[in-house]
Formats: C-alpha cells, sequence, structure tokens
C-alpha cells in the first residue's frame, strides 16, 4: 500500500528520533532509544487525535455544529445524506472538542462558541419524551427516520449525546457569564429526557419510541452491550429517573448476565449475548459507554468493569494472533474488530461467525487504555507501513487485505472514540470530568456501583 505525505513536523520529529537514537554522545545510546521511541509514540497519538478530532470541527454539518454521520472522500452518498448528523456520534464528538481544547489545536474560547451552537440546536430539534431521534436532518432540525419505524426517540442515542454534554458542562462549570449559561442550558436538556417514560411502566428500558407507530419496534434492552450507560444515565436523572429494579430485571436480566464465559483462555465477566451463544461481542461495546464512565476500579454486583473490558480487548488480540479463518494480515500488529463499513455495507465484524477479514482501526485504537502496547503496535503499523489506509480525518472506517478492500469513508461513531479514548489513557479527562458530575455520582450509588 502506497504512502501518504506526513505532516512536515511529524518527517521532521521522526527523523530527528532516528539519527539521535543512531548517534554517540553523553548518554547512552540505549536511554536515547528509549527516549526516541517515546517522542515518537506520543507524536503518533497527536497526530490520530488531531486528525479525528478534526472530523468533528471542521467536518461537522454548518448549522447545527453537530457531527456528520458519515463523510466520504470520494463524495459518494448512495442515500444523499451527507447533511444528516448523528446524536450518538455528536456526543462522541463534543467530548472530542474537549481534546482538542486540552491538546492545543483550539481554544476554549472557539469550543465554548461551537458548543452553545450545539446545544441551542438541541434545544429546538425534534424530540420526543426528552429523546432525540437517531439521526436528524442537519439543515433543519427534523427527525430523519433510521428506518421506517425508527422515526421517534432513540434512547440510547440520547444517552451517548448526554454523556458528552455532561462532560462539557463539567469541563465549562465555575466559569465566566456565558460559560455558566453554556451549564444551565445543558442542565436543561439533561432534566427534559424522560427516561422513566421509556420503561412503559415495566422493569426494563425500552430502546424507541415512534409518534406515528408508538412501541412497534418492541426493543427492550437487556445487556450486556453498548447500553449500560443509558441504564446509569437513566439511575441518575434528577427528574426522571428509573429504579433499581429496572436495572436489575431488565439490563442484568435477573443476574443471568453474569453468566459469563472462557474464550482464548480469558472470562468474558458477563454473558455477552442475550439471544445467541456467540462468547464476545464487537469491541465498540468496551468503547460507547466508557467515553466518559471511568472503568478503572467500576465494580457492582454483576461485574468488575475493567476486567470486562481489558479482557474484551485482550480476546479479540488473541483471536486475531491465532487467526482461525486465515485472513491475510491478521497478528500483532493487525487486530480489532467491530461494527463498521466492510466489502457487503454496513456489518457487525467480531470474532467467530461474525469475522468476515474486516479489520477496523477504531476498535484497536479505541482500546488503548486496555491494551497500550497492543494498540501501540497497530497505531505504529497504520501510521508508518500502511498509512495509505489514513486520510484527512484520520484512519478510514475499515479494510480488508484478504479482499485487497477499502474505501476512503468515515463513520462518526467510529472516529469520535478514537481521540476520546486514547485521552482518557494518556490522561483520563474525559473519565474526570464525567464521574465528578454529582447526578451521575448519586445514580452510580443508588445502582449498587463501587467507584474510585
Amino acid at each position: 500500500m502506497k504512502k501518504i505525505i506526513f505532516p512536515i513536523v511529524l518527517i521532521a520529529l521522526v527523523s530527528t528520533i532516528v539519527f539521535s537514537g543512531c548517534s554517540t554522545g553523553n548518554k547512552k545510546p540505549v536511554e536515547k532509544i528509549q527516549k526516541a521511541k517515546i517522542s515518537l509514540e506520543d507524536s503518533l497519538m497527536d497526530l490520530v487525535q488531531y486528525q479525528t478530532f478534526r472530523y468533528f470541527w471542521e467536518g461537522a454539518e454548518p448549522v447545527s455544529g453537530m457531527a456528520r454521520e458519515r463523510i466520504h472522500m470520494d463524495n459518494v452518498y448512495p442515500q444523499n445524506d451527507q447533511d444528516v448528523v448523528t446524536l450518538g456520534g455528536s456526543g462522541f464528538g463534543v467530548m472530542a472538542i474537549l481534546v482538542g481544547i486540552e491538546r492545543g489545536f483550539i481554544t476554549r474560547e472557539q469550543a465554548l462558541e461551537r458548543f452553545q451552537r450545539i446545544v441551542a440546536y438541541l434545544g429546538k430539534a425534534d424530540r420526543f419524551h426528552g429523546a432525540w431521534p437517531h439521526w436528524l436532518d442537519g439543515p433543519t432540525g427534523k427527525v430523519k427516520p433510521f428506518s421506517k419505524k425508527d422515526d421517534g426517540g432513540d434512547l440510547v442515542e440520547t444517552a451517548f449525546m448526554i454523556q458528552g454534554l455532561l462532560a462539557v458542562a463539567e469541563y465549562y462549570t465555575g466559569g465566566n457569564e456565558a460559560e455558566q449559561q453554556l451549564v444551565a442550558d445543558i442542565q436543561q436538556l439533561w432534566e427534559d429526557v424522560e427516561w422513566d417514560w421509556y420503561t412503559q411502566g415495566k422493569d426494563v428500558l425500552y430502546w424507541h419510541w415512534s409518534p406515528n407507530y408508538g412501541w412497534d419496534m418492541n426493543f427492550p434492552v437487556g445487556g450486556y452491550n453498548e447500553c449500560l450507560i443509558m441504564y446509569v444515565l437513566a439511575a441518575s436523572s434528577p427528574t426522571h429517573p428509573i429504579s433499581p429494579a429496572v436495572y436489575d430485571k431488565g439490563w442484568a436480566l435477573n443476574g443471568d448476565i453474569a453468566k459469563d464465559t472462557v474464550y482464548y483462555g480469558l472470562s468474558t465477566v458477563l454473558n455477552f449475548y442475550e439471544h445467541n451463544d456467540d462468547p464476545i461481542g464487537p469491541l465498540f461495546w468496551a468503547h460507547y459507554s466508557y467515553l466518559g464512565l471511568n472503568p478503572k476500579g467500576l465494580k457492582d454486583k454483576y461485574a468488575d468493569y475493567w476486567k470486562l473490558n481489558v479482557n474484551h480487548a485482550t480476546i479479540h488480540y488473541r483471536y486475531a494472533l491465532d487467526n482461525p479463518k486465515n485472513f491475510k494480515g491478521y497478528g500483532e500488529n493487525q487486530w480489532g474488530f467491530t461494527s463498521s463499513y466492510s466489502m457487503r455495507g454496513y456489518a457487525g465484524h467480531r470474532p467467530g461467525k461474525g469475522d468476515l477479514g474486516v479489520i477496523s482501526p477504531t476498535a484497536a485504537l479505541s482500546s488503548f487504555p486496555y491494551t497500550p502496547e497492543e494498540s501501540m503496535n497497530f497505531l505504529k503499523y497504520l501510521y508508518l507501513d500502511a498509512d495509505s489506509l489514513v486520510g484527512k480525518y484520520g484512519p478510514y472506517d475499515a479494510y480488508s487485505q484478504t479482499e485487497n478492500w477499502y474505501l476512503p469513508r468515515y463513520l462518526a461513531i467510529d472516529q469520535g472514540p478514537i481521540p476520546v479514548m486514547i485521552e482518557n489513557y494518556r490522561s483520563g479527562l474525559l473519565w474526570n470530568l464525567f464521574m465528578k458530575n454529582e447526578d451521575v455520582q448519586a445514580g452510580l450509588a443508588k445502582l449498587g456501583f463501587e467507584t474510585p
């Protein structure tokens, strides 16, 4: 695969590292090589964070300021949806913008203006008992149906949006008058979500409600999957909270969620599938709920969530090393499977039956907190060996060496976790912000969680 041109700063840095590491001087060569390695690794993390941040900054839909569902650099949009914005991806995006402030890509004031636009837009956009839909038409703020009956509230996507907004509110708490107004406006959006209404009076949360089809989609959400954050926020709501029974009976399936299995020598900790026997899920399950929710030291009566996520990522890595289907490229430098584009359209890649020979860069890169060495090896592979797979907004969504396939296309839900989870690995920024929220602290305590 051909090379792309590195930014001049990175070229200079890599050159300096190579020559200083090989030269002799007052310091031992080994020490110089170690420092050079650290400098290269930091620079690569800076670069991928900068590029993926730009998806949500420069690539945003201009009216809303929110994240486009997809950006195709080949300008091919089969569904003519280049102006559709995503709620979940935008929740990840506002967290990426916070990373941008802290890494010096933009100023606090620039970010404030963008956050003000997003929050004002969300306050006027279509909502259904406080929940936003999966997609909105960017220019108008009107619902864009995700499918025929998915034309109303989407509680999971709403949870991802709220998770991001609460981190933003904590970042600006105690600031100047404009910043305090932003915090107040976010609080109002948070308080308007009718989490308890989405139970239908039962001990479970339902994913969707439509003003035209009611509860026809009939999707009660039971674990384990990407939706833990929805239950945590629902319990944390200061205005429309759920009871612990909804968590224990609905999400935790009356305790059946704790029926783990062993796969590649590691416990899965929880049961990853309620309705089939697949042992492990796609890696986005280890990312979406944990962009703000810190899994370090997080435990309840069902799981140790740090162990859960470390094992989840490590199982994916071991599966790639084993490579039971003999797909080209799999190994210590190429691993990680999650829902993404594929040769067959969008697909839920995961070890086992869901393995199509497709690697999705977000899987390994967003797992940096859990598998730092393995994730770094993948990052180096992308940028130093196969960087035709990298474009303006970072690594392209997915590729297959077996099929000699990739497209220069991006999805917000895949780009967003990369800068956020790398920052959580480097500084804990988003974990620290989200976990400071007093409503969240109360909700976690209410559900019986132990936190650091």
